[in-house]
């Protein structure tokens, strides 16, 4: 009789995305396209489609730490990767909730504002998420707007990505990814290029740039998948660099729904 496979666990503590595009829709069919078993912790519920947000309810610190400590109790993950946290009070419940010490690698991805415009922290929430998450995070994965709002100035061009990564590692003491994908760079203007700086290693992560797909939700599946191989027991510049080819490829592989772009899971 063959014995039944062990799938890695993975943790994502997220908004829900009525649309499915993004949030914790995105994350969990990410872990599954890599052959992880996705859990999940509901921060907020958002009423959102690919156009835009219409609403969001945060969930209270209480059920937060409830759900975080059900999967802890029974289905312990081996990554955690955070969205969309939303205000001061569910960083804080996050926070506290998580074990310290644990060695569990966590992916933070710093969910700010949607491209809509819509705001997704709030500002108060900002210092919480500065003071008390990131220098807990195993990495940090900020867009160019995410990147600039945590260093309050431009980012330009490729140096000053290079730069954004060291300094994100300086001022908050954890690793950092900071994305470049919508910088038109002078010397590679075909290409896609996210800068990577761990405190001792310095890499940047390179693809071709698709044109003339705009999906919803590719920083979460971004993160969602560095986590996922994280989980699987990957380093994190190994998981960094194939998360970098998975979201290429779901990019590349996007589907039309209706008026919209969904990426290609899988």
């Amino acid at each position: 009789m063959t014995k039944p496979r062990r799938l890695p666990v993975a943790l994502t503590i997220a908004g829900s995305d009525s649309g499915g595009g993004a949030g914790i829709q995105a994350d969990l069919k990410t872990f599954a396209a890599l052959g992880v078993h996705g859990t999940s912790v509901v921060t907020c519920l958002t009423a959102q489609n690919p156009a835009g947000i219409f609403g969001v309810q945060g969930a209270t610190a209480r059920l937060i730490r409830r759900q975080i400590q059900a999967i802890f109790s029974e289905l312990p993950p081996a990554a955690i990767k955070t969205g969309m946290l939303y205000s001061r009070d569910i960083i804080g419940a996050v926070v506290n909730a998580l074990p310290r010490g644990s060695g569990i690698p966590l992916v933070v991805d710093p969910v700010m504002i949607a491209t809509s415009g819509a705001r997704l922290l709030r500002p108060d929430a900002l210092r919480e998420l500065q003071d008390h998450l990131l220098p807990r995070a195993s990495l940090v994965t900020p867009n160019l707007h995410e990147a600039e709002l945590l260093l309050e100035r431009r980012i330009r061009d490729e140096d000053d990505l290079r730069k954004a990564a060291r300094d994100i590692f300086k001022k908050f003491g954890c690793p950092a990814l900071v994305k470049g994908g919508h910088l038109r760079l002078r010397r590679r203007p075909e290409e896609a290029v996210d800068a990577f700086y761990d405190g001792q290693v310095e890499r940047s992560f390179s693809a071709a740039y698709v044109r003339g797909i705009s999906a919803h939700g590719t920083g979460c599946t971004y993160a969602a998948a560095i986590a996922g191989h994280c989980a699987r027991g990957e380093s994190l510049p190994t998981a960094v660099r194939k998360a970098k080819t998975f979201i290429t490829q779901a990019i590349r592989h996007s589907q039309r729904i209706g008026r919209h772009w969904v990426l290609g899971w899988g």
